[in-house]
């Protein structure tokens, strides 16, 4: 069902201290600093799963959940109202979250902006994963395995057929899948990954693996590509500690591997987001651990990495690359910048980049 949130401030509540870490005042409320320890939500879903662990320890009591939502707190009743007035929390335009799956999800496409505000919807939705985990013979859908027209589509969609026709891949931890708007994709079992997103929940279902759940095929057809999924540049790395994985209009997305020890200044002029996927570190008074989420905007922070060093996702507006997100701090106080010092080469976090099937990198 496509939908778009429309409070996004209906949130799961911790206590005022864990959900607002800091708030530096300012004389401008739109130059208010923020840096903030996100909660999370949790979202049931039918191919969820009933352990979340390693990470969340949320209850699974009611049945799976399927997705964990990382959002901005409401503001602490504590905060002194001459600070909090006009302060409450804005929406933000990437949406950060996790997905965990024992069975396959929809086959489904999302729209992009132009259609989405066409019928009465605030953007689209623009994707891209990051594998965490995944079983043996784990598999993504993306794109058809060759193009069909409008008509060839929507008799796929409405006799099943559009499960055959989808191109499916075998994925692994470290695999980065890029999903514009249009494109068809499904998940399959067995896997649980990070996604970043245009904040939307606006989702046109196809085939649903006898679900009862509603199609969407009109709205499906008229957005989706039908066809083999898009060309997906590779990795890009920018230092020793940073790699581009995937930068489009909406957003960037990286990872960063910091050593054991090491101390860094990360920098988020805008809204950015950052997912904790190997290690600990210290990120102001946070503590960040396996699967927390810390949110910023116009503000910078210190980080230390634990003993076992930190590997995280960071996430930010696109279309540009932050060349000064990360700055690292020596012990003598020298200041070296992990940005662009030298002509940009591929690499890889993992797997290879998602390219065209007949010249894909992953085993078919």
């Amino acid at each position: 069902m496509y939908r778009q949130p429309n409070d996004r401030r209906r949130l799961a509540r911790k206590t005022a201290g864990q959900q607002f870490h800091s708030i530096h005042s300012a004389t401008n409320k739109d130059d208010i600093l923020t840096i903030e320890h996100a909660i999370v939500r949790t979202k049931p879903k039918p191919w969820g799963s009933t352990d979340l662990r390693p990470w969340s320890q949320a209850s699974t009591s009611d049945g799976p959940i399927g997705e964990l939502w990382f959002e901005r707190p409401s503001l602490p009743q504590s905060l002194p109202h001459s600070l909090a007035k006009g302060l409450a929390a804005p929406e933000t335009a990437l949406l950060l979250k996790l997905l965990l799956t024992t069975e396959p999800l929809s086959i489904q496409v999302h729209p992009d902006d132009a259609f989405a505000r066409s019928i009465g919807l605030a953007n689209g939705k623009t994707e891209a994963w990051y594998i965490l985990s995944a079983v043996a013979g784990a598999k993504v859908a993306v794109g058809l395995n060759y193009p069909r027209s409008a008509a060839e589509l929507r008799t796929a969609i409405t006799d099943g057929s559009i499960a055959n026709i989808v191109h499916w891949h075998p994925v692994h931890q470290g695999d980065v899948i890029s999903i514009p708007a249009g494109t068809i994709h499904a998940i399959g079992a067995g896997i649980v990954l990070a996604e970043i997103q245009q904040y939307s929940d606006a989702t046109f279902r196809l085939f649903d693996y006898g679900r009862q759940r509603e199609l969407h095929i009109e709205n499906a057809v008229a957005v989706a590509t039908a066809g083999p999924r898009e060309v997906q540049a590779p990795p890009e790395q920018l230092s020793d500690a940073r790699i581009v994985l995937t930068v489009n209009p909406y957003f960037a997305l990286e990872q960063i591997d910091l050593a054991p020890g090491s101390v860094w200044r990360l920098d988020a002029p805008k809204e950015t987001w950052l997912l904790a996927i190997e290690g600990h570190a210290q990120l102001g008074s946070t503590t960040l651990s396996l699967g927390d989420a810390v949110f910023l905007q116009a503000d910078h922070a210190d980080i230390e990495a634990g003993a076992d060093g930190l590997k995280a996702l960071l996430a930010y507006p696109g279309p540009t690359i932050n060349p000064g997100a990360l700055t690292e701090r020596s012990a003598v106080g020298r200041i070296r910048h992990a940005s662009l010092g030298a002509p940009l080469a591929p690499t890889s976090p993992g797997r290879a980049a998602l390219e065209q099937p007949e010249a894909s990198n992953w085993p078919l």
